[in-house]
């Protein structure tokens, strides 16, 4: 069994050692061993991933990806190259295999999750803003998916070959409606694409998408696009996939 220091603990938490020292007297997140020479304290490395894991995944990655100060997610949560995605999107797939009522979805869950964080990578290799990589997490239970990056974002990226893009909304919804001709844009808006069949052509399924300051929401058999206008900005791409 894995212990950790409070200083590593804190770390995998993404809080100070100050702000851990807190939850411990507030009953919040106790520490499984307490050296009584030293009063170090230990925790153990399972229960830290478990209180991660129930935390609100979205919100974490929604104020990770709209921060203006560049900071890496939980180590938890962060894929930092596409190895490590795929390694854990293969750990997700074989978790869902093995539950009955998702053998027939657990295909199209991660292709879905797949084209969307393998694509942060393709259209920002090299000109990541800040930080690289994406925030990938899922909740089983929960039946969620969130993936986010701090890229360029889907104007920007469109913008290469359709200069005349006028804003974030219109950028989404080319995205998810149009062929985009040019290989650097090309598989971010064809992947959304087939997102967007997959996701109306299932029973329960549903996706919000955020890039920039536009919002999109789908589901099952809608035929239009809903896409609103939200105050917070997103750096790059939010994506949160409900099953």
């Amino acid at each position: 069994m894995n212990y950790l220091t409070s200083g590593q603990a804190s770390s995998l938490l993404g809080i100070s050692n100050d702000t851990l020292r807190r939850w411990d007297k507030k009953g919040q997140l106790k520490p499984n061993k307490i050296d009584k020479k030293t009063s170090y304290r230990y925790y153990k490395e399972e229960n830290i991933n478990n209180y991660l894991k129930s935390l609100d995944i979205f919100k974490l990655a929604f104020i990770w990806a709209k921060n203006k100060k560049a900071k890496e997610p939980q180590k938890i949560f962060y894929c930092n190259n596409i190895s490590f995605l795929s390694y854990k999107l293969t750990k997700f797939e074989n978790e869902l295999m093995k539950i009955n009522e998702f053998k027939e979805s657990y295909s199209l869950l991660t292709s879905m999750a797949a084209e969307i964080g393998i694509n942060s990578f393709d259209h920002n290799l090299g000109n990541w803003p800040d930080i690289p990589g994406i925030f990938f997490a899922y909740n089983i239970k929960n039946r969620t998916i969130v993936l986010a990056d701090r890229g360029q974002g889907i104007l920007r990226t469109l913008s290469r070959v359709k200069p005349d893009i006028k804003n974030d909304q219109e950028a989404l919804n080319i995205a998810f409606t149009e062929i985009v001709s040019g290989r650097a844009p090309e598989s971010r808006g064809n992947g959304l694409k087939y997102v967007k069949r997959i996701i109306t052509k299932t029973d329960n399924f549903s996706l919000k998408f955020y890039s920039g300051t536009a919002e999109l929401f789908l589901k099952h058999q809608d035929k239009n696009l809903k896409i609103k206008t939200k105050k917070d900005k997103i750096k790059g791409c939010l994506a949160l996939i409900r099953f």
